[in-house]
């Protein structure tokens, strides 16, 4: 197991900077050892805070789980909402949007890891969470004005679904990550490769806009 180094102490009198510092060794500590092997001990000692504060805040080790996963998930869409995908055009609106996916993911190993063990838990927290719900409404609604335009042009098919696109991007991007030690093991191949990561990259998005345009 690696160490951990003990984050700064956060500012007593600044609640928000004291969660929002509580929230990344959070992260860290639930992607690193699960719901059930993270310890709320070992998050309010690198944080220089007590157990008592991180429950005042957060209401319990699941809480603090939740807002993890709910703070997850808004960062991703955040930056997915600046992208500003309406000035081109749809086919590479859609590649773009691949393309970032795929950056995000690979830089972003705890997010991978914090789904997969959601998903362990059948989704049983965050099927509870109005907030993430609503925050992935949005790339859904990015998808389908980026079909419409493609629809309209006459370079998108008309029976696509935008939620069968994003699964398929999010499928796509996500088993590099999730996979990456098994299949390398599997099959000698390294995946941080930068020559093979650049290919993947390039396949993910000509997979996915050919999937969407008239043949």
């Amino acid at each position: 197991m690696d160490a951990v180094t003990p984050r700064a102490s956060p500012r007593t009198k600044d609640p928000e900077r004291t969660k929002a510092d509580i929230l990344t060794v959070a992260t860290e500590e639930f992607s690193a050892f699960g719901l059930s092997g993270a310890r709320v001990d070992a998050i309010a000692e690198r944080t220089r805070t007590s157990k008592r504060m991180i429950y005042y805040y957060f209401g319990s080790k699941e809480g603090l789980y939740l807002a993890v996963l709910e703070k997850a998930y808004a960062d991703i869409r955040q930056v997915e909402a600046d992208l500003d995908l309406g000035n081109v055009g749809p086919a590479e609106a859609i590649r773009r949007l691949v393309e970032f996916t795929f950056e995000y993911d690979e830089a972003h190993p705890d997010f991978i890891r914090l789904v997969a063990i959601e998903n362990i838990h059948r989704a049983e927290h965050l099927s509870g969470s109005e907030t993430i719900r609503g925050l992935n409404l949005g790339v859904i609604q990015t998808i389908t004005d980026i079909i419409a335009r493609g629809q309209r042009d006459g370079v998108f098919r008309a029976d696509v679904d935008p939620l069968d696109v994003h699964l398929m991007i999010s499928a796509l991007c996500f088993f590099r990550v999730s996979n990456r030690h098994t299949f390398g093991a599997i099959f000698s191949v390294d995946l941080d490769a930068p020559d093979l990561r650049a290919r993947h990259k390039r396949m993910v998005g000509d997979a996915v806009v050919g999937m969407l345009s008239l043949r």
